[in-house]
């Protein structure tokens, strides 16, 4: 299978055709996939749509080893996980689909990386090792070849001074941080920015209360004084992005696509602007599963945008259970 068919989508013909020969395969090659969904009783011979394709629970990341490859593993990313539970082993066999799929996300939702600085302030992903978001985010720091770009821990009054520069000598930047750390940096500094992305990735890590999305944009965007927060949906277990450039609303890449199923029955797919929980399609994700019910809750709309509104809590989780 030619990898570059799958960065080339023109259209939903194009995602069928494409999703539908990588179930296939998957089915082919995935043993843990492929007893899923034959203990579904679910074979490709009966596939005719995206919508009849199983989606693996996302928990089978955390104990099994789902790969369809047979080449040897390059690189394994890992959930951050809480203390005392299991953490999901992505097994990736070829990390070029991986950066092929986030410079062409950035580059569809943003523009060429070269114009921007990009300024990282991701210190819990930092503090360990196998996250892909940080292998990504390195990467765009190298490919934005600008000297003020890189990783930002502790050294906030740096971060702000560069911020203030840049933004003054408008310059195009992306700053790109986990929740916690960019309430950090606005509670010590007020910030008046025009030139500046703000990308919040989400998560207080243990670091602070949970904020709902509205609350917590409301404050960056007083801090920073910003007219909107832009955000990063991704996770360990997929290898593309959606984004959001403000109000929680997000696209995906041509290559990825969002589907929402009944909490109750977690086999029936909802109709748009129905809350369910997420399932998504990851083309890019050929070499592990394209196919992964996640433990999100939201919504799709009419547009093809849709909406992160939380996460399964331990009473709701059941629709994934029962699949396990």
């Amino acid at each position: 299978m030619n990898l570059n068919t799958i960065f080339e989508i023109q259209s939903e013909e194009d995602f069928t055709k494409l999703a539908l020969t990588i179930f296939k395969y998957q089915f082919k090659n995935n043993k843990v996939y492929r007893s899923f969904c034959t203990l579904l009783n679910v074979y490709p011979s009966d596939i005719k749509s995206i919508e009849e394709i199983p989606f693996l629970p996302i928990q089978f990341f955390k104990s099994h080893h789902v790969v369809s490859s047979r080449d040897a593993v390059q690189q394994i990313f890992t959930s951050s996980g809480t203390t005392g539970t299991a953490t999901s082993k992505h097994y990736v066999t070829d990390l070029s689909t991986y950066e092929q799929s986030y410079l062409n996300a950035f580059k569809y939702f943003y523009g060429n990386i070269e114009e921007y600085t990009v300024l990282a302030l991701l210190p819990s992903y930092l503090e360990r090792e196998g996250s892909s978001l940080i292998y990504m985010v390195n990467d765009l720091i190298k490919k934005s070849k600008k000297a003020e770009s890189g990783f930002y821990l502790d050294n906030l009054s740096i971060l702000k001074d560069t911020l203030v520069k840049l933004d003054d000598k408008k310059e195009k930047v992306l700053l790109i941080g986990v929740s916690f750390a960019l309430l950090d940096l606005v509670e010590n500094y007020t910030f008046n920015l025009k030139n500046t992305i703000i990308m919040e990735t989400g998560g207080m890590k243990g670091r602070r209360k949970e904020l709902i999305r509205n609350e917590l944009h409301n404050l960056l965007i007083d801090g920073f004084g910003v007219d909107k927060i832009h955000s990063e949906y991704g996770m360990t277990e997929l290898l593309s992005q959606g984004y959001s450039k403000g109000y929680g609303i997000f696209n995906t890449p041509p290559w990825m696509k969002i589907l929402i199923r009944d909490t109750e029955d977690p086999l029936q797919l909802l109709s748009n602007e129905k809350t369910g929980g997420l399932n998504v399609i990851d083309l890019a994700n050929i070499n592990s599963c394209s196919f992964i019910a996640t433990q999100d809750l939201g919504k799709n709309h009419v547009n093809g945008s849709f909406e992160i509104l939380g996460r399964f809590d331990h009473s709701d989780v059941r629709g994934c259970n029962l699949l396990i």
